[in-house]
């Protein structure tokens, strides 16, 4: 079967990681994710993906703490959860790598993008973690900068909670509408909520599309691969 797609990368927030809760690591949820990899690996998918951290820590919502220090916090949080995923996948047989933007070679590869394209040209799953090693970008910066530096087809934003990009929070308005299909700029003029500036205005200049989609169904993932219509796709005309 021919795909729309042939490289991604596949944004998880952590939240999506930790199951009901949203907190913490729910193994039942990491399975269910994995499994779906799993499936467009096999379909011969290079997959690469980049996780949050926000299941054990979230840097916006620490008031007292210094930014860079919380940032970095935050970052080593996504190494948990990307060990976690790795994890997952290697105990259904899918080769899989770690990179991390902070060095910690007892754990991960440090990230390199030669090496990364050459894991993925392999069928390995390449997962990301470590943000961009730097404070004040978030990982969906990272996502944006990864799927530029690897020549990705498209990020597929996976959101927890939510189906696609509404016009209002659709969990305080039942009438919030959401969209089929956006331009990048009227994310950034809307001031839409779905991923920072920085990483929209990232995209847009390397002209990658981002589809938004409901994590609760993670069998979306390979109908958006297909070309099916999942979600909200932020792309220019």
């Amino acid at each position: 079967m021919d795909y729309k797609y042939k490289r991604i990368v596949l944004k998880i927030s952590g939240e999506a990681l930790g199951g009901e809760k949203g907190s913490g690591l729910e193994e039942l949820t990491l399975a269910k994710i994995a499994r779906e990899i799993k499936n467009i690996n096999e379909q011969g998918v290079e997959v690469a993906i980049v996780v949050g951290g926000g299941n054990i820590w979230r840097g916006a919502s620490a008031k007292h703490t210094d930014r860079a220090t919380s940032d970095y916090m935050g970052m080593l949080a996504t190494i948990i959860n990307g060990m976690a995923l790795q994890d997952a996948l290697e105990s259904i047989d899918v080769p899989t790598r770690v990179q991390t933007g902070i060095e910690m070679r007892q754990v991960a590869e440090p990230y390199i993008r030669r090496r990364a394209i050459r894991h993925m040209e392999k069928g390995r799953v390449v997962i990301f973690a470590g943000g961009s090693g730097n404070p004040y970008f978030s990982t969906d910066t990272a996502a944006a900068l990864r799927a530029a530096e690897i020549g990705a087809e498209v990020i597929l934003l996976a959101k927890k909670g939510v189906e696609g990009v509404y016009n209002d929070d659709p969990k305080t308005n039942p009438e919030a509408v959401m969209f089929s299909d956006l331009k990048y700029i009227d994310v950034l003029n809307k001031g839409l909520k779905v991923m920072d500036s920085t990483a929209t205005s990232l995209c847009m200049d390397n002209k990658i599309p981002i589809i938004v989609f409901g994590i609760e169904h993670p069998e979306n993932i390979i109908k958006i691969i297909k070309g099916e219509n999942i979600g909200t796709i932020i792309k220019e005309d």
